[in-house]
Order: structure tokens, then sequence, then C-alpha cells
């Protein structure tokens, strides 16, 4: 893949939830107190950003997905993280063969949903857990699940009808042996994180675990050593970003985030070890390398830290 670098370019980023919009139509218990013994490592990659890169080279990322995952084989990668094809989930079948097919696994995929309306809820779960039947038989075993922003706080009830509706969506997930992991961009965050402490407060860790995004937590104001104090003991994978001065970095390297101190404790406590590898881009960052250079890059530093 030949992407080109471009010093000082400023990005000017899609959200997530329309990247995943465009982009899908193409091409058991949960989480424990700690885990009782060592599990294997594994370092992965969230395709959201190398969407990014090939939006910027004018390409359509999922006609590419074969090139990806070879390169994140070459470089040592263990799994790639794609997006929940609710509508057609027989995409991330797919997506699991190729995945198998360059020599990766099928570990996690990423969603949204509707919890916190009582009408609209209990079909978003079972959406979901339909769509997740055909993935963990193709051998995915993490759904990670961001309960859909409106532009608001949401309200005590809303909360409330939320954090059952993600219970009862854990429930049906383990019954497919799916862990489910709870990710948060800012709009949780807000309200002195209301919204962040209530979808665990209010949920069993048993059902419910976490999906550690380390940098939106620390954007959203919140000290990665709380969130692991509060929460660590839930997270079944860990998404991870890097930045200087507020602004994304290209990669994975030291920064405003001090992923040591965040990685002995991860070691000490036997925290969950599926890595996952989110560069992304935003106005402000600076590239000086390509997609494949900065994760190449990335994943020496997450393994020399976490591993």
């Amino acid at each position: 893949m030949q992407l080109s670098p471009s010093n000082l370019h400023v990005i000017r980023p899609t959200s997530r939830r329309s990247f995943i919009t465009t982009t899908l139509g193409c091409a058991a218990s949960l989480c424990v107190p700690a885990i009782s013994a060592p599990v294997p490592i594994q370092f992965g990659s969230q395709l959201y950003g190398w969407g990014q890169y090939y939006q910027r080279e004018g390409k359509n990322f999922n006609s590419h997905l074969g090139e990806i995952f070879s390169a994140l084989h070459d470089m040592g990668y263990d799994y790639a993280e794609t997006s929940l094809d609710i509508a057609k989930p027989e995409t991330n079948v797919k997506q699991a063969e190729l995945l198998i097919l360059k020599g990766l696994k099928p570990v996690s995929l990423y969603s949204g949903g509707t919890f916190h309306e009582t009408s609209k809820a209990g079909k978003a779960v079972e959406q979901i857990i339909a769509a997740a039947t055909h993935c963990a038989k193709a051998g995915f075993k993490i759904i990670n699940c961001n309960p859909d922003a409106i532009g608001r706080n949401k309200t005590a009830e809303e909360l409330g009808t939320q954090a059952r509706a993600l219970q009862t969506l854990g429930e049906g997930l383990e019954t497919l042996g799916l862990k489910l992991g709870i990710h948060h961009h800012t709009p949780e965050l807000a309200n002195e994180a209301k919204e962040f402490h209530s979808n665990f407060q209010n949920t069993p860790g048993s059902k419910v675990g976490f999906c550690y995004d380390v940098h939106w937590v620390f954007r959203g104001g919140i000290k990665p050593e709380a969130a692991l104090k509060d929460y660590g003991s839930r997270i079944v994978s860990w998404h991870l970003r890097q930045s200087r001065r507020g602004i994304w970095w290209e990669d994975m390297d030291t920064g405003d985030i001090d992923y040591g101190a965040i990685a002995r404790y991860a070691k000490n406590q036997l925290l969950s070890p599926n890595y996952t590898v989110e560069l992304a881009l935003e106005e402000g960052t600076k590239l000086t390398r390509n997609a494949v250079d900065n994760h190449r890059k990335s994943l020496e530093f997450v393994r020399a830290i976490f591993g």
C-alpha cells in the first residue's frame, strides 16, 4: 500500500458513527474481578483510523481490507477490530474468514445502539444479539458497544432504561459465549461523567464489561488511573491512542498519557490483555509518516510497554 505522508497536514475527520454508516454497506462469563491466570497478550488494530487514511487517498478502505490485514500480520499484530454490521452480519463472517486467511484472529467488533428509550431499547438489544449470533460462530469473542449519544445529557430515567438494556444485552451475549464491553466518547463523560458511571454502577460486572478507551476517558476529564481503580476489573478490551498538548498524535508514543503507569497496573492486576491500537486523525494532527509506518511504530511501543 502506498499512502503518501504529508508533513504538518491538517486533518478534518468524519465522525465514527458516520464512518460506520458509510463503510459497512460495502463489501461465558463476561468480565471477572481479575483474570485468575495469565492469558496470552494480544495486540490488535481498530480500523476506524485506517478508514481515515484511505479517505485521504480518495479510496474506500473496505475494498482494501485484504492488504490492510496482510500489512497488520506482517507487522506482528494479532487481530483487527471492525464494526458490527447489524443489518448484514454475513459481512462480519466474511471479514472473519479474511482475517484468518491473512493470519489474524477474529477477536472483537464495535457497535452503537439506542438503549435509553423504552420503545427502542428492546429492539436494539435484539438486533445486536441476532447479528452477534453469526459473529460468535465465526470466532469473534467480544462486542464493544458505545450507546448512542443524543445531543444532550440523558435523564435519570433514560439512564435507568439504558442500564437495564445493557444488562440484558450482556446476558444475551454471554449465552453466545461473547463478552460485552461498554465504550465511551466525551458525551458520556459530560455532566460529571454521570452516564459513564451509570453504565457501570447500575449493571453487574459479570455481565457488562468495559472497553477501556484510555484517551477518550482522559479527554473527558477522568484521570486514567482513577478509571482503572473504579472499573479496571471489568475491562474486556482496550483502545489505545496518544496525544500531545491535547491533540491526537500520529502514533503511539510518549505524550499526555503515562501508559507506563497504566501498563504496570494492568500487569499487577492481571487485567484483560486485548490491547487494540486505534490511531485516529483530527484537526491539528500532524502526519509525517503513512498508515503502515505509524502502525508499525505503535506496535513497537505498546509491545514494549504492555508486553
